[in-house]
């Protein structure tokens, strides 16, 4: 029988599934993204501390991919994702106290339980819904891209509100100033996350008897599928390719701080560096999508980690101070490129290389649980060195390892356009 879902499902909906798509992780990683020197001041932590944070919720959310499909099949996708954003949005009004390192720990845990257990897999499911069977391009192409644009948004709004508590020039603000603006920012994000999951809750009505049909054939991850997963080679290609471009899309955390430290951009400057990169995610994301549907997805993602390797390259070798403010701009709009491209393909890839549906959701929880494991190591490895070394060295050194993690990516992204040609010949 033909499916007709996606003709029923009205527009709003997955505007409504961008917005809270994004919403989920403003408080954990946007935030911390765009005011970072900021918010290491704020809470009076070192680099490694606060990669450290990342590292506690990287653990949690590695069990969390695995473990939240099954959860994910047996409720509605308006009611774990409105559970996880209100949840999330508390988490925020309490960081909003500036807690101490401890509890900095356990409150990253808890996001990582919120935004992935309990609101991961309901969002990749109602966005396959919505999808139907002919739009799923349209569906992932727009969330991703749209996901790019509500964190630029956000983003802008908080430098907004950051600098409207800001009475006089920035760098003469004490800290204690600064920590009063930007706990007004952290207040505004967690109210909105929470307004934006009760939207979901009353507004993100699918279509019922997809959905119940989804939920009465739903069944435990098992063995089978596992054993029917891991016997693709694309799997573990993808693996690796997602583990790399992950990584590099960590990195662009440290553009508002590079933009201060190495270029001796004022702080406001700083945060809008990393806010005008959002606005790049979805022009690119969208414009990928259209070229990867005319051609393969695979060879997208290899051009998106040959830019990395290149940009990467040009800041590991020091060659960027703050006399070169037109190389600084071409070289980290290069590598936004390079990582959106990536990142919006991920899992784009899984019909060209000729994975059943049927074990979608295993594959992509199987593909996920070693993927995304730079949450818990890239912090860490960030920290380690920027705290190690002075500013110019620190971000010398974490460059040149993002280099060779891209350079890895491009090796496996090449070897699955390869196997993907063969298995269409």
């Amino acid at each position: 029988m033909k499916d007709n879902s996606s003709q029923k499902q009205p527009l709003f909906i997955i505007i409504l599934l961008i917005l809270a798509a994004e919403a989920v992780f403003l408080l954990p990683f946007v935030l911390p993204r765009i005011f970072r020197t900021t918010f290491l001041e704020s809470f009076a932590i070192t680099q490694l501390e606060l990669g450290s944070c990342g590292s506690i919720y990287g653990i949690v959310a590695l069990f969390s991919y695995l473990f939240g499909g099954p959860l994910a099949d047996r409720f509605k996708p308006n009611q774990l994702m409105s559970v996880a954003l209100v949840l999330t949005g508390l988490g925020g009004l309490y960081l909003a106290t500036y807690p101490n390192l401890f509890n900095l720990h356990l409150l990253y845990g808890f996001w990582g339980f919120t935004t992935i257990f309990l609101f991961w897999a309901p969002m990749i499911k109602a966005t396959r819904i919505w999808g139907g069977t002919n739009k799923q391009g349209i569906a992932f192409g727009f969330l991703d891209g749209g996901r790019g644009l509500v964190a630029a948004l956000f983003g802008s709004v908080g430098v907004l509100i950051f600098s409207l508590f800001i009475t006089k020039d920035i760098e003469l603000t004490s800290i204690e100033e600064r920590r009063i603006a930007f706990k007004e920012v952290i207040t505004y994000t967690s109210y909105a996350v929470i307004l934006i999951g009760a939207a979901v809750y009353l507004l993100l009505k699918l279509n019922s008897e997809k959905t119940e049909k989804t939920e009465n054939n739903a069944k435990l991850i098992t063995i089978d599928n596992f054993k029917i997963v891991m016997q693709y080679k694309a799997v573990w290609l993808l693996m690796i390719i997602i583990l790399c471009a992950y990584y590099g899309y960590k990195m662009t955390n440290l553009f508002s701080q590079y933009a201060e430290q190495v270029m001796h951009y004022d702080k406001i400057e700083a945060a809008k560096v990393g806010t005008y990169l959002l606005y790049m995610r979805p022009i690119i994301g969208v414009t990928i999508g259209l070229l990867a549907d005319r051609t393969k997805a695979s060879l997208w993602i290899i051009i998106g980690f040959f830019l990395m390797t290149i940009t990467g390259l040009v800041f590991a070798t020091g060659i960027i101070d703050d006399s070169k403010n037109l190389m600084f701009v071409l070289s980290i709009g290069l590598m936004a490129i390079g990582v959106y491209s990536a990142r919006v393909l991920y899992f784009a890839t899984l019909e060209e290389a000729k994975i059943p549906l049927a074990v979608t959701g295993t594959a992509v929880g199987f593909i996920s649980v070693i993927g995304y494991t730079p949450d818990i190591f890239t912090g860490l490895i960030n920290g380690y060195f920027l705290d190690k070394y002075d500013e110019i060295v620190g971000h010398q050194i974490v460059f040149g390892i993002m280099t060779v993690f891209s350079i890895i990516g491009f090796i496996a992204s090449y070897m699955l356009y390869k196997h993907s040609k063969s298995t269409q010949t």
